[in-house]
């Protein structure tokens, strides 16, 4: 084996001539009332999702990720074999959906007569799609080529379906769909991740795009830098950084909204504050808060006068900042957090985090909404794509703690798709997605895998044979 080949987690996957073709009328029905892995069914027979995973977080206490990195300084942490101990059981597909857990947000802008106040609640959605990121240090598996995820929520009504659609470079395309034709956000991500020396700084490159079909508005932003610091010491903390421009493409609104580096004293962490112009760059509103806790929104007006009465009492409003990157940064030590927000008076919440299950730290860190995700509810086996991340078997072996069975299915699932790029490689084959195509966004005019359709008929012809 080449070292190229060495440091690439997930190649491709051979295609297969297996076929499945499901419905939802092949799933089983039961009704014993208590199931496995802490899961159950309530009397009236709807299922109820499982609040904690089946065992404890795994330990790195033992394990050195310096080890591994002191030679990566400056490379592209896609290309670099992790031990599967700094992991989450989560495939970075299933992280994706994370986007959709604040989804009530949607419902609300789609409710919503005034564009003004549709921006506000859609920048609050994509604030809140980065917040299950707080305190998630566990790296997620890196999807094999042609891996897939779907996510069904009826009682939030909409459904998802993600595709691994490259290797290299690693790009994930999403689709969810509203159930009843409300709206379409969809995208494709290609993370690119550095390590400077005591930090991992992630650019998730990719534009994010939300369709509210009733107002036929579509919305366009691409979401913030993140920083993991103390990679090698210390305790572990995360900033999120960068400005992110939200595009109203019907009406010319834009959102504006700065996710500020932490600053001198930690001064300025988690904080977010931005404003909306109109079609004439007229600003509108003031949006504020904390990516880690609650967004507000403000008239510009209240806005000036309360600024204008803080200079009075002596507040400097420009105080020197200190501006952060991960590169050649001197000081790692997480600051001190206030978390809390100062409401300005005049203000309107526009979203609050929900609150951590108080295990959260015991199943690495995981919101309630995450510890769902790899769940496999009574019959879903026969539901799935054969590609789907539920079925992956090391990532199931960590979710059930068994560390050493997880290793050892990485390593063989990293080998069997190496095998399968060499042999398309001596065949000259191209991989061929499944689920999505490449073409342009039809908003931004730019490069995007867009969905093909098709997933949901549940006819999963030609599915790779990755696991």
């Amino acid at each position: 084996m080449n070292s190229e080949e060495e440091f690439f987690d997930a190649e491709t996957g051979p295609d297969s001539d297996d076929s499945c073709e499901v419905s939802f009328k092949d799933a089983l029905v039961f009704d014993s009332k208590q199931v496995t892995d802490g899961s159950s069914m309530k009397e009236n027979g709807v299922w109820e999702r499982r609040k904690a995973l089946p065992a404890e977080t795994i330990s790195r206490n033992n394990f050195s990720v310096w080890s591994v990195l002191k030679k990566c300084i400056g490379m592209e942490l896609s290309k670099i074999a992790m031990p599967v101990v700094f992991n989450e059981p989560l495939s970075f597909l299933q992280r994706i959906s994370e986007y959709m857990e604040h989804t009530h947000l949607i419902h609300k802008a789609c409710s919503l007569s005034d564009s003004i106040d549709r921006m506000q609640v859609v920048a609050a959605f994509a604030v809140s799609a980065v917040a299950s990121q707080w305190e998630r240090t566990g790296k997620p598996f890196n999807p094999l080529l042609g891996e897939t995820y779907e996510l069904i929520r009826e009682d939030e009504g909409y459904r998802l379906i993600s595709e691994q659609v490259s290797h290299h470079p690693p790009i994930s395309a999403f689709h969810a769909q509203s159930l009843k034709q409300e709206f379409e956000f969809h995208g494709s991500i290609y993370p690119k991740l550095k390590f400077w020396g005591k930090s991992v700084e992630a650019e998730p490159k990719g534009t994010m795009t939300l369709e509210l079909l009733k107002h036929k508005e579509a919305y366009t932003w691409t979401n913030p830098m993140c920083c993991v610091h103390n990679i090698i010491l210390g305790k572990l903390w995360i900033e999120q950084y960068g400005t992110v421009e939200i595009v109203n493409h019907s009406t010319g609104d834009k959102c504006i909204l700065n996710f500020k580096p932490c600053g001198m004293f930690g001064k300025d962490l988690h904080k977010v504050e931005g404003y909306i112009q109109d079609k004439s760059k007229k600003k509108r509103q003031v949006i504020y808060g904390k990516w880690t806790e609650c967004m507000y929104s403000i008239d510009l007006k209240f806005y000036d006068t309360y600024k204008k009465s803080e200079k009075k009492t002596g507040t400097d409003p420009k105080k020197l900042k200190q501006e952060r990157t991960c590169e050649g940064e001197e000081e790692d030590e997480c600051p001190d957090v206030q978390e809390t927000v100062t409401v300005i008076p005049g203000s309107a919440l526009l979203w609050r985090i929900t609150p951590r299950p108080t295990h959260s730290a015991q199943m690495y860190n995981f919101t309630s909404f995450a510890a769902t995700l790899n769940e496999l509810e009574p019959g879903m086996e026969r539901l799935l794509a054969p590609t789907d991340c539920r079925l992956r078997p090391d990532i199931r072996a960590m979710e059930n703690g068994d560390i050493d069975l997880a290793s050892a299915e990485k390593e063989r699932l990293e080998e069997k798709q190496r095998a399968a790029r060499r042999d398309r490689s001596k065949d000259e084959e191209e991989w061929s997605t499944r689920w999505f195509h490449l073409g342009t966004n039809p908003f931004t005019g730019a490069e995007d895998w867009l969905y093909a359709g098709g997933y949901f008929d549940r006819k999963y012809t030609d599915c790779p044979n990755i696991y």
